[in-house]
């Protein structure tokens, strides 16, 4: 009998270590590290030059270094079980088997220091594996660290606030400047700078990821009465930052988002409200709608205040221009020829610069960095094998994000529907330029997937914690009670050090 009913208090206390792994100094640090790096990684131009990188990729392996070390003090690592990480992982074999030596010289299609690897151009392999390698880091750091809904808000009102402060900024720049310097001290040639981007597309994708959180908190209902107001005059701002920066990739995608988050913000409560109205339903995605609508008219008649008409002159003058698409026609038909001669495993990761120039039919007078669609340019750099990993990515965020919006937590609930849309923004917004190759924007992008596919420990717990009470209270009553499993921690998998 003594050995019977030490039984369950062994699982209690298991339950208790569950609940107790939370939160080591390291644990904090970490945590720490992810959100500031949302920030400097914005303010360094967007990290895309050596020296930031670098930096980056030093913090990555700091991060590494504190998992090990929260591993360590609790007696267990916590290892990810997030199935976005796969697609993430897959990218990174394709590169390396692109740095095999596996094609001849003549193979190559250089006539200058021909290759013998699959990527035509390893040194910039090299560097995307370590990019993509760092931001995988960041995105297992923040499946297993973001582990309590105390967290999951921390980290939500870091994104509001950051993005916020950043529309400000970018709003003061652009009155105050032509969008020929960054910071009203550096020069650029050939772009336009808008906040501390060097290219105004990519401001309007961080913008599409930053506002897309407080508008699905907003539309589904899950903000307090007095702190409306607040959420609704940073996702104003956030949105006119956008819309001023002119991008009509930008404006599109913002369009897109708000759609999104019209037609889902309500969809994941109708299972659990079947009793409701079907007049209070309407009244629902109507108020949604009218909410939307107002964020676009306010958004668009503060673009025009701040500055001026001029703002929607590219955009209203598309139609006529000799060339609608800014030369993207040409990268896109260029890129696809590319794509038929490397069809398998592509020209190789970060590639594109280096062989452009072989397939280009202009006078060659500009240097293309990237394709402008980053679906082309992944299919391009890896092949049908980087396109089948790139779907893969896509059908498991929005397939596991919707399950996860499928609970009590309304919270959470909002969270997942703003997270999932901003991801289904920088998706639209991707077919026009190439914001994810800004490591700022993946950076971002990626942790907004990890909210949106996180599991349930960043749920409210009011309600396990009532059934573990009246599952204790039956264990006590009861003297022939089966053992309980040892329970697991949802979405992560604890190796014992």
């Amino acid at each position: 009998m003594r050995e019977e009913a030490a039984l369950p208090a062994t699982a209690e206390r298991a339950v208790a270590q569950v609940e107790r792994r939370r939160h080591t100094l390291a644990s904090r640090m970490a945590f720490l590290i992810v959100c500031v790096a949302i920030a400097l990684t914005t303010l360094a131009y967007g990290t895309v030059h050596s020296w930031a990188l670098g930096i980056f990729a030093v913090s990555a392996a700091a991060l590494v270094c504190l998992w090990v070390l929260d591993g360590l003090v609790l007696g267990s690592v916590m290892l990810p079980a997030n199935p976005l990480q796969w697609p993430l992982l897959g990218l990174i074999v394709v590169g390396l088997v692109q740095l095999l030596p596996l094609r001849t010289p003549s193979d190559a299609g250089l006539s200058l220091s021909p290759v013998r690897s699959i990527s035509l151009d390893p040194y910039t392999t090299r560097l995307v594996l370590v990019q993509v390698a760092a931001l995988m880091i960041y995105f297992a750091v923040v499946t297993v660290f973001v582990d309590t809904p105390r967290r999951l808000k921390a980290l939500v009102r870091m994104i509001t606030i950051f993005g916020f402060l950043l529309a400000i900024f970018g709003l003061t720049q652009s009155f105050t400047g032509d969008g020929s310097r960054v910071y009203w001290f550096r020069q650029l040639t050939q772009s336009t700078a808008f906040g501390p981007f060097i290219n105004r597309h990519h401001f309007a994708a961080f913008m599409e990821l930053a506002v897309a959180i407080p508008f699905g908190l907003l539309a589904s209902g899950a903000v307090e009465s007095y702190k409306r107001p607040l959420y609704a005059f940073a996702a104003v701002v956030m949105a006119m930052s956008l819309v001023a920066t002119n991008s009509r990739g930008g404006i599109l995608s913002l369009g897109a988002e708000i759609f999104f988050v019209v037609v889902f913000a309500g969809v994941s409560w109708r299972k659990q409200k079947k009793e409701q109205p079907r007049s209070q339903r309407i009244r629902a995605t109507l108020l949604r709608a009218a909410l939307a609508i107002a964020l676009v008219l306010v958004s668009i008649g503060g673009a025009l205040i701040l500055s001026g008409p001029e703002v929607f002159t590219r955009f209203l003058g598309t139609p006529i221009a000799e060339d609608p698409t800014t030369g993207r026609a040409h990268f896109w038909s260029t890129t696809l020829n590319v794509i038929r001669d490397y069809p398998v495993l592509g020209s190789g990761l970060g590639s594109l610069g280096v062989i452009y120039t072989r397939y280009d039919t202009n006078n060659g007078f500009y240097r293309l960095e990237q394709a402008h669609n980053d679906y082309l340019q992944t299919f391009s750099d890896a092949g049908i094998v980087g396109a089948v990993i790139g779907l893969a990515f896509i059908v498991i965020l929005f397939r596991r994000g919707f399950a996860r919006r499928e609970t009590h937590d309304k919270f959470r609930a909002a969270v997942t529907t703003g997270a999932l849309a901003g991801c289904f923004a920088v998706l639209v917004h991707s077919l026009f330029d190439f914001t994810l190759h800004t490591t700022a924007n993946a950076l971002l992008f990626l942790i907004v997937a990890a909210i949106a596919t996180q599991d349930t420990r960043v749920n409210t717990t009011h309600d396990f914690r009532q059934r573990r009470r009246r599952s204790r209270s039956k264990q006590t009553q009861s003297s022939d009670q089966a053992v309980p499993a040892t329970p697991e921690v949802a979405g992560t998998v604890s190796v014992s050090t």
